[in-house]
């Protein structure tokens, strides 16, 4: 057996700060496996590993808990001294706590994730010991939401450093993003931001259920483009009598439908990035309109969208390799990316920066203020050194 034939549960126990530290002996290994057998995972399908084989899979979860504390400390920290320095205002230091709290929270919905598939009764009686589908949904959602948090809080605050060390420049920029023609791509570029989103969301459905183990071929899926309805709405799904539970049920359990709904999405998402892309070049206002850095945004979005289509295809041909599939999530987060940067480079600043460059001579906010009086700071300690 390999590794790559293991679910990754292999701690079954969730400590903050004592668990940063691996078994450092051979008791605290036999305690550790002797905690791991009693888990439905290695009685129902690793009940021959061996010790030296549960290393492997310890050390790739542990390391995924380790990066995860690593990650939390690395933005605790600075978040700190900043707002203890007073080096941001009291809006940008209540985002940054909110963060810091969404971080906290996301290693909580770890745990949450794993103990799914640490009892028997948290799935249903018969399937495979794998964690619930929901959970690592939620897991990996939350984890995107924080990742892009940090990303729009930091384009933020360079966006508005750049605009208030050239005000005339930044005007130009400002009265282009105003003009009412960009108001529906600025809609469209939201809408596609949470439909990008949506899409990785159905994708954890998919890796949930192991849904990308069936109908290995695109775009047909059996006999059809999709498969029979009796299959996508199967009764065997449905928890109650009256079969109320049916259409929802199927859509989030049913690995058949589950699949069909990621392709629809994905479909979805790739028509709705060149539509976006032809919108940019065919409509006289847009094209007239749109920053350069937005046009290359928008570029940059067809080039990310076709590789994860690319990616997606291959994982599902290959019959889900674990490389490719991590490469296909990869892709995912490049792709949010991009609709996060596009979107933060047509967004309107904060009405403080919006005043203070579009009448330089009005009196200043205090959030304008203290990033003036930074920016001075800089360039002072750039002619000194």
């Amino acid at each position: 057996m390999t590794p790559a034939n293991f679910d990754r549960l292999s701690i079954t126990e969730w400590r903050p700060v004592t668990g940063s530290m691996p078994p450092m002996n051979q008791a605290d290994w036999e305690s550790e496996f002797t905690k791991y057998k009693a888990s439905p995972e290695f009685a129902m399908l690793n009940s021959s590993m061996t010790l030296e084989d549960f290393q492997q899979i310890y050390f790739m979860e542990w390391f995924h808990r380790l990066w995860g504390r690593v990650i939390g400390v690395t933005f605790l920290l600075p978040t700190a001294y900043f707002i203890a320095r007073r080096r941001v205002t009291p809006a940008m230091a209540g985002k940054l706590v909110g963060i810091c709290g969404m971080i906290g929270f996301q290693g909580v919905i770890g745990w949450w994730m794993v103990k799914s598939g640490l009892k028997d009764d948290l799935f249903e009686p018969g399937s495979h010991p794998r964690v619930s589908q929901y959970r690592l949904t939620a897991h990996l959602g939350a984890a995107f939401v924080v990742y892009c948090s940090m990303i729009l809080t930091g384009l933020s605050i360079l966006k508005e450093h750049r605009m208030l060390a050239d005000p005339a420049k930044a005007a130009e920029t400002i009265k282009a993003l105003q003009h009412p023609v960009l108001r529906v791509f600025r809609g469209s570029v939201v809408g596609l931001t949470l439909l990008v989103f949506t899409t990785a969301m159905s994708g954890a459905l998919v890796a949930g259920l192991d849904a990308g183990l069936i109908y290995n071929e695109f775009p047909w899926m059996g006999l059809g483009l999709a498969p029979p309805k009796k299959e996508l709405f199967d009764p065997f799904y449905s928890h109650v009598p009256d079969q109320s539970d049916l259409w929802w049920r199927n859509m989030l359990e049913n690995p058949s439908l589950v699949q069909l709904d990621h392709r629809i999405l994905a479909t979805t998402t790739f028509t709705a990035i060149l539509s976006l892309f032809a919108y940019t070049r065919y409509s006289k206002g847009v094209r007239s309109m749109l920053p350069k850095d937005a046009r290359k945004g928008v570029l940059g979005m067809i080039h990310l969208v076709s590789l994860q289509v690319t990616l997606g295809i291959s994982t599902l041909i290959y019959m889900v390799p674990t490389w490719l599939a991590s490469a296909h999530q990869a892709g995912a987060l490049a792709l949010l990316t991009g609709a996060v940067v596009l979107y933060s480079r047509i967004r309107l600043p904060r009405r403080a920066i919006l005043r203070q460059v579009m009448n330089p001579h009005a009196p200043r906010t205090q959030a304008a203020s203290h990033i003036n009086s930074r920016l001075e700071a800089t360039k002072v300690a750039q002619k000194t050194s």
